[in-house]
């Protein structure tokens, strides 16, 4: 089931109408149950693996909350990220692990066949998982209290909205929110989670899809493809990305509204990012805190020298990348983004203006230039994103930079300006609102206009087809 389809159309009233005739626990439950349906719809098998994880977190943590004994209490705790971590490699990073290790012996000369297993990637197993281990993570470190109620926890971890692609939850805001009653529902607040939903759909459908079929057509043969064509599908990847996961966002977000949970926002404008630092605190927010409190942090920050700055940071974003998908190129890509935060950083601390410019602000007519230069250097990354192996992105990026010669595919060019406009537009309206639902402070005639104009072209350019997140891959 994906937020863009007739299925999810359907399951969100029933729930939502459901919910709202129970009390807290039974709210519980038909969410808990209404989340595994929704899970399991993609393929039931692989509910075992959340439950066992669910159980063993549970207990954990538990135990963690009544035990004072330092060496059982870093038993325990191993014993929860080891599960965690185990399920997750195994799951999403065998094949990979197995290729390379072919790969390598092939370039020496040796010859070895890869095993005959293959193991499919469970959908969303990168996103509750890291549930998992921030929960233990808390729990050990005494941050948070333990949940009491298994059902409590167990929600949390497979509430249905952020299952599949986040935004990634934190124990210490979201628990409290499943173990307290839920406030009376408001008019407002079904309002903005509608709205919420119907933006990140509009977000998702008209912007990221449109654009989608270029792009691919550009990657899949990029030796055949103009240079202009090619800066195009960088530009228009990046794009096609930022509608399409903030898009998810979005609905994750209104959707969890409509039962009085609220999920962090996961993007701020990063477009308009003025350098390294303030993209990547603005871009998966929920992801970048987790990768700042749980790797970079305990890999010792900044508290260390410099050397030791660029090192953590370097390491943070190449597991990051990894963390994104099991090729090298999404390595190549996290690798790039640890580059331009060390240069950054270096620079400011010859300027003397580290911590300074680094916090999402106000966007104002100064910024337009650094705003430039740094989305630049962000599309350059998401071309080894983007590229199935090295010799495509490498190939794109020839092409880019020698003025490749070709014909420019038609309706591109102006597609791309098109929605890059809207796309614009959309950011500007929702910068600085904490409701990201700016249509909510329009009048009643011109809500109306503009919900029926949002529900139009999402059904125009849907095309009668649920097209899935690209986000469903990690």
């Amino acid at each position: 089931m994906v937020f863009n389809s007739l299925q999810y159309a359907l399951f969100l009233p029933v729930v939502f109408v459901l919910y709202w005739q129970l009390g807290r626990r039974a709210q519980n439950l038909l969410l808990l149950f209404a989340s595994w349906l929704f899970y399991g719809l993609w393929d039931w098998r692989f509910l075992g693996l959340m439950w066992l994880t669910t159980v063993v977190d549970y207990l954990v943590g538990r135990y963690l909350a009544d035990c004072e004994d330092d060496r059982k209490r870093k038993r325990a705790f191993g014993l929860s990220i080891g599960l965690n971590l185990v399920v997750l490699g195994f799951f999403k990073y065998f094949n990979f692990f197995i290729g390379s290790m072919v790969d390598l012996l092939d370039t020496v000369g040796l010859q070895a066949n890869e095993p005959t297993l293959q193991i499919l990637l469970p959908v969303g197993i990168s996103f509750y998982t890291f549930h998992g281990i921030s929960y233990t993570f808390d729990v050990y470190r005494r941050d948070i209290e333990a949940a009491r109620s298994p059902l409590d926890f167990a929600v949390f971890v497979a509430f249905f909205p952020q299952l599949v692609a986040g935004p990634i939850g934190r124990a210490h805001i979201q628990l409290p929110q499943f173990e307290n009653e839920r406030p009376r529902l408001r008019t407002d607040q079904v309002q903005s989670g509608l709205a919420l939903i119907l933006m990140g759909l509009f977000k998702k459908v008209v912007i990221a899809d449109s654009i989608a079929p270029y792009v691919n057509e550009a990657f899949a043969d990029p030796t055949n493809q103009s240079w202009i064509t090619l800066v195009a599908a960088t530009w228009g990847f990046a794009l096609q990305i930022y509608g399409d996961f903030a898009g998810y966002s979005d609905v994750a977000r209104g959707s969890s509204r409509l039962f009085s949970i609220e999920l962090p926002v996961n993007f701020e404008q990063p477009y308009l990012s003025r350098n390294p630092t303030v993209f990547w605190r603005t871009w998966h927010i929920s992801l970048s805190n987790w990768l700042r409190d749980y790797l970079y942090i305990p890999l010792g920050g900044n508290r260390g020298g410099s050397s030791t700055t660029y090192r953590n940071l370097m390491l943070t974003m190449l597991i990051g990348g990894l963390w994104h998908g099991a090729a090298w190129t999404f390595v190549v890509w996290g690798g790039l983004h640890g580059l331009y935060l060390c240069v950054h950083r270096w620079f400011q601390e010859r300027t003397d203006t580290v911590g300074l410019h680094n916090r999402p602000r106000r966007f104002t007519r100064a910024d337009i230039v650094p705003a430039v230069i740094c989305f630049q250097f962000v599309c350059f990354a998401w071309i080894f994103f983007r590229a199935e192996n090295f010799t495509q992105a490498f190939d794109v990026i020839r092409g880019i930079f020698t003025l490749q010669g070709g014909a420019v595919t038609a309706g591109f060019v102006p597609l791309l300006a098109v929605v890059a406009l809207i796309s614009l537009a959309i950011d500007l309206a929702q910068r600085n609102r904490e409701t990201h639902t700016p249509m909510l402070a329009l009048r009643p005639v011109l809500q109306g206009l503009l919900y029926g104009g949002f529900v139009v072209a999402i059904i125009l350019f849907s095309g009668g087809e649920a097209v899935p997140f690209i986000y469903f891959q990690f």
